[in-house]
C-alpha cells in the first residue's frame, strides 16, 4: 500500500524525528491488538470523510492492528422512511421501531450503509466483509422494556457471540456490523449503534473501543477535556456537563471499560485522520476514558 500522502504533515526534520518515534512507540504495543470503532455521525455522509476514515482503517490493519467496525446510519435510515410514508417518531432520543420501521432500518443498516462501508474499504486496499447482528447470532437481543413507552422492535442485548468476528480477524478481513439484532423468538431487533459497539468490544476483549462523532469529545465549558476515568465521568453526568446526545455514547464508553476494555476515545469523525492521531501520539485528538 502506498503511503497516505495527505497525512504526511509539513515538519522540520527535529519533529519528524519525534513524531516518528512516538509512533512506533505506539503501533508496537497495537500489534495483534483488536479495535473496535463505531462509526457514525457527519464522517458517514460527507464523501472526503469516508475516504479518509477507510484509508485510516486499512492502515491501522497493515501496522498489526485488528479493526472492527460497527456502524449506525440514523439520519438516512429516517430519509428512506420518510421517502416510503413513514414519519419517523423518537422518545427520549430513541426510534421507536414498528415493524414497517423495522423492515426499513434492516434495509438500509444492513444492506445500503453496510454495504458501502464494505465498499469504501476495498477501495483503499483492504479486504473487508459486511456482517449483520443477525449473522452467526451475533447480537442476541430481547425487546427492550420500558414503564412508560412501547419502543416497538428496539432491542436489548442479552448476548454478543463473537466467534464470526474471530474467525474474519483471524483470516485478515476488517468485519463491517449492522446494529441488528435477533431474539431468541427469530424476531428482528433494531439495536442502538453505540451499545453495540460497547457490547461487541467487551465481549472481543478489545484493547479499544472509539466512537466517532460530529464534536471533538467531552467538553467543559468550551475546553475539550483529553483524560478522564470512570469517576470522572459520572461526575460530569451527574453535574450535566455531559447531556443530551453525548450522554448515552459516554455511557456506552464506561460500559466497555467495566466489562475489561482497556480505554475507550470520543473523538469528531471530521477530522481528517482523527483516528491515527488519537491512537499514535501522546496528545491525540479527542477524549480518552480509562479506568
Amino acid at each position: 500500500m502506498e503511503p497516505n500522502q495527505d497525512f504526511i504533515p509539513i515538519l522540520d526534520p527535529h519533529n519528524k524525528r519525534r513524531l516518528l518515534i512516538e509512533a512506533l512507540s505506539f503501533i508496537q504495543g497495537f500489534s495483534g491488538k483488536i479495535v473496535v470503532i463505531k462509526y457514525g455521525g457527519a464522517a458517514m455522509v460527507q464523501e472526503e470523510y469516508k475516504e479518509s476514515f477507510a484509508k485510516d482503517i486499512v492502515l491501522l490493519q497493515s501496522l498489526g492492528m485488528k479493526p472492527v467496525i460497527v456502524h449506525g446510519g440514523g439520519p438516512e435510515v429516517s430519509r428512506v422512511a420518510e421517502s416510503h410514508g413513514i414519519i419517523p417518531k423518537f422518545i427520549d432520543g430513541l426510534r421507536v421501531t414498528d415493524l414497517q420501521s423495522l423492515k426499513v432500518s434492516e434495509m438500509v443498516l444492513s444492506g445500503a450503509i453496510n454495504k458501502e462501508i464494505v465498499g469504501s474499504l476495498l477501495a483503499a486496499g483492504g479486504e473487508a466483509v459486511g456482517l449483520s447482528g443477525k449473522d452467526g447470532r451475533l447480537i442476541e437481543a430481547i425487546k427492550l422494556e420500558h414503564k412508560e413507552h412501547d419502543y416497538g422492535y428496539v432491542g436489548q442485548i442479552k448476548q454478543v457471540n463473537p466467534d464470526l468476528i474471530h474467525t474474519l480477524l483471524d483470516r485478515g478481513y476488517i468485519p463491517v456490523i449492522s446494529p441488528i439484532g435477533i431474539g431468541k423468538d427469530q424476531k428482528t431487533y433494531n439495536i442502538n449503534a453505540d451499545t453495540a459497539a460497547s457490547s461487541i468490544a467487551a465481549a472481543l476483549g478489545a484493547q479499544k473501543v472509539i466512537f466517532l462523532t460530529d464534536v471533538k469529545g467531552v467538553l467543559s465549558g468550551g475546553t475539550l477535556l483529553r483524560e478522564l476515568n470512570i469517576a470522572e465521568t459520572h461526575k460530569l453526568i451527574a453535574d450535566n456537563t455531559i447531556h443530551g446526545g453525548m450522554k448515552p455514547k459516554v455511557e456506552a464508553m464506561i460500559h466497555a471499560i467495566e466489562e475489561g476494555v482497556e480505554s475507550a476515545h470520543i473523538i469528531g469523525g471530521m477530522d481528517h485522520h482523527a483516528l491515527i492521531s488519537e491512537l499514535f501520539t501522546l496528545k491525540g485528538t479527542g477524549t480518552m476514558i480509562c479506568r
